[in-house]
C-alpha cells in the first residue's frame, strides 16, 4: 500500500506540474542563462549598451548617455554599429527619460521596441520584434531615452 501511494503522490506531482526537470542539462541550461550581462551589470550609471553577440558578449558596439539618431555615424555613442546588436543594455537613472526606445531605420523610423530600465538588460534579441514585425537581432540602427512606450524587449 505505501508503495502505491508514493507512486500516485508523484503521478499527482508530475500531472500538476511540480515533478522534476528531466535532465540535470536543462536545469544547468535555465539557471545558466543571462550570466554574463548579469556580471556586466554596472549599476545605474545613465548609460545604455549593446554588444554583437548575445548575453551581453562579443564585441561592445558602443556605449553613451545620450541619443543615437544614426548607428553608422560617429558622434552618438555607437559608430559602424549598425545591424550588429544581438544584446542590450539599459544602465539608466529611473525617473524621467528613463526608457531606451530602439529603432528598425536611423533618424528614428519604422518599427521600435524599448528596453525598460528595470528590465535591465535584453540578452537574446533574436527573440524581440519591432513594432513594425521586423526582428530586432542585428537590426538596431538608432536610439533614443523616452519615458513612455507599448513597444517592448524582453
Amino acid at each position: 500500500m505505501r508503495k502505491f501511494a508514493i507512486t500516485a503522490a508523484v503521478v499527482g506531482l508530475t500531472a500538476l506540474g511540480l515533478g522534476v526537470p528531466a535532465t540535470s542539462a536543462q536545469a544547468a541550461d535555465t539557471s545558466a542563462q543571462a550570466t554574463v550581462c548579469n556580471s556586466k551589470w554596472p549599476g545605474r550609471n545613465g548609460n545604455v549598451y549593446a554588444w554583437d553577440g548575445y548575453d551581453c558578449q562579443g564585441a561592445l558596439l558602443g556605449v553613451t548617455a545620450g541619443n543615437d539618431s544614426d548607428w553608422s555615424q560617429d558622434g552618438g555613442g555607437f559608430t559602424n554599429a549598425w545591424d550588429k546588436a544581438s544584446s542590450v543594455m539599459n544602465a539608466g537613472y529611473t525617473g524621467g527619460n528613463d526608457v531606451v526606445e530602439f529603432w528598425f531605420i536611423q533618424e528614428y523610423q519604422s518599427g521600435y521596441a524599448c528596453l525598460s530600465p528595470y528590465e535591465y538588460f535584453a540578452d537574446n534579441l533574436s527573440d524581440n520584434t519591432f513594432s513594425n514585425g521586423e526582428s530586432a537581432d542585428n537590426n538596431i540602427r538608432s536610439h533614443k531615452w523616452v519615458s513612455s512606450c507599448n513597444v517592448w524587449l524582453t
